[in-house]
């Protein structure tokens, strides 16, 4: 089974709460806001800040904010510098592990375009989509009505009456 770490999906949850702010968040604020632990939520932020997806704010108005839009950041990006690169097997190009058994496996190279696709569509999706899909069918707008037959409840009543 493919599985992404919690960490990554925390990550993910992290930035999207960024995003909801108008003010910088501090990690405590953070951990409150989306029920993480704030070690691992501080230890996020730190990861994300090094590679320049949060910006940190020291001082006593500190805290963190995102480095641009979400829908500028691709949940691959995200998984990559959580969990480092997206690799399915260790003989994966770029995987930066290797196999005993890469010199006579016949399927060394051959789950690159798997995991290409993979990658390919992972960049696709931004953390944007992420949070447009997260938003509960209850919390989601109900469709304006139809207003097909707009006095249509005054003629049942009339022709039952």
């Amino acid at each position: 089974m493919l599985r992404l770490s919690r960490l990554t999906d925390y990550a993910v949850v992290v930035l999207v709460r960024l995003s909801a702010a108008e003010a910088v968040q501090t990690s405590c604020g953070l951990a409150q806001g989306t029920g993480i632990p704030e070690p691992t939520v501080a230890k996020v932020l730190k990861a994300l800040a090094a590679t320049g997806l949060v910006v940190s704010q020291r001082g006593a108005h500190g805290g963190y904010r995102l480095a641009r839009p979400l829908a500028t950041i691709a949940v691959s990006e995200v998984i990559a510098v959580i969990d480092g690169p997206i690799a399915l097997t260790a003989c994966v190009e770029g995987s930066g592990t290797s196999c005993e058994s890469q010199g006579f496996c016949p399927m060394v190279g051959r789950w690159d375009p798997v995991n290409s696709a993979i990658r390919e569509a992972l960049a696709a999706i931004t953390l944007a989509d992420m949070q447009e899909a997260a938003v509960p069918r209850a919390f989601r707008l109900p469709a304006p009505p139809v207003a097909a037959e707009p006095f249509l409840a005054d003629k049942l009543l009339s022709s039952h009456g």
